[in-house]
């Protein structure tokens, strides 16, 4: 400690304190977005009276969800039932401290990263964090000691399972690219300012099958089977109300923003963008370096939002399917084919190209296989007549 500067030490403090306070505003922005863009989407009005455009609702509803009484039914698990939001929370909150929100900016003399922590193993720590999640959900859903809640925990859980090993996956390409490092800057760093040099191109395939596993991971629509309250009333916190009701959806959001934060830091080139962000002096580079990665994070939850109202939620039966049989093949193809081409050819034009073609040449094999499959009758009737209905006894 004696030998780290004290600008360094209040520097990682304020990093801190506003990182975690721009997450909890970002919850509320959120949540009034998703109401204001899906009236939009249906040519309706979202909620514009509480505040100028409906503003203000976000806090009406934290000062709702307050206010409310906090009741504990007498069946629940009470130590656990307490402390799955909790679970689910903090992870939401800590797996941003990797995530380089921006280049960096000089004050008395020092340097000083726009980023809480740049560790050199940022990927494992993402994945191992994120992945935590799912404990809140699963316990939560088990302590709460209700049926709906336990389908929907273990709906979760199966889903985290599938969905994880192609968000893993969907990552190997790049570090094979980049110099086989960890660290979330320097992948942002070697991108370059150009669109053409960021990896979503030269990993496309990789790049659907990431995000498609990130709307898993998130519990976001076509893929939120462990909520679907046309089935489990509410899924997995059935049972709970106050504020316990209101973190997990809290979280819900902020695993949103991370996860588009580290989306974009992968394969949308983090704060690059055509050289804009080496504009100004020492610290108004970085401001804008900052304010290029929350457009760009601003861009990805709007994605989010449209999905949610343009596909419909998939049965279980196609969730796993589509995870297992599609995406994974896909992410596992993407590596072979990366790593083969990088080493024959050395040109990233080539990998891309070879990465398209290759998911194409996959998907298309996996979906000729599945409609060639004639799935048999539930039941069969051997002299092939029409079972018999109440109007024919009737009659």
């Amino acid at each position: 400690m004696e030998n780290i500067p004290l600008v360094l030490i209040i520097s990682s403090l304020v990093k801190i304190l506003i990182i975690v306070h721009l997450l909890l505003i970002g919850v509320m922005i959120m949540i009034w977005a998703e109401r204001r863009v899906s009236g939009w989407m249906q040519d309706r009005l979202g909620p514009n009276r509480v505040g100028p455009q409906g503003l203000l609702q976000p806090v009406a509803d934290g000062l709702k969800f307050l206010f409310k009484e906090d009741l504990i039914p007498d069946h629940v698990d009470k130590p656990l039932y307490v402390m799955a939001p909790a679970m689910l929370l903090v992870p939401a909150l800590v797996a941003v401290a990797v995530v380089p929100f921006g280049s960096s900016i000089t004050v008395l003399g020092h340097e000083i990263p726009l980023q809480i922590a740049d560790v050199n193993i940022g990927i494992l720590y993402i994945l191992a964090i994120t992945s935590l999640g799912v404990y809140g959900v699963v316990l939560g859903a088990w302590a709460s000691n209700n049926k709906y809640s336990l389908l929907g925990g273990l709906r979760s859980s199966a889903q985290m399972i599938s969905y994880e090993l192609t968000l893993g996956l969907g990552i190997i390409g790049i570090l094979m690219l980049t110099g086989n490092t960890l660290s979330l800057r320097t992948i942002a760093i070697e991108q370059g300012a150009y669109p053409w040099q960021w990896n979503f191109l030269i990993h496309f395939p990789a790049f659907l099958a990431f995000t498609t596993a990130m709307f898993a991971e998130t519990n976001r629509l076509p893929f939120d089977l462990a909520e679907a309250e046309q089935e489990l009333v509410a899924g997995y916190h059935t049972e709970y109300s106050s504020m316990k009701f209101a973190m997990f959806f809290m979280a819900e959001y902020m695993n949103m923003i991370v996860g588009s934060a580290v989306t974009v830091t992968l394969f949308l080139g983090g704060w690059h963008f055509f050289g804009l962000e080496n504009m100004g002096g020492p610290v108004w580079s970085g401001i804008i370096s900052f304010g290029i990665f929350f457009v760009k994070t601003a861009i990805f939850l709007f994605v989010f939002i449209w999905v949610r109202w343009t596909l419909p939620r998939f049965r279980y039966d196609q969730l796993m399917n589509f995870g297992w049989k599609f995406l994974l093949p896909v992410a596992l193809t993407s590596i072979v084919v990366t790593g083969t081409l990088w080493i024959t050819t050395n040109s990233r034009l080539i990998v891309g190209i070879g990465n398209v073609v290759s998911a194409f040449i996959v998907a298309s094999i996996v979906a000729g296989l599945l409609v060639m499959r004639t799935p048999k009758p539930a039941i069969q009737d051997s002299d092939n007549r029409l079972t018999p209905t109440a109007l024919d006894a009737i009659e």
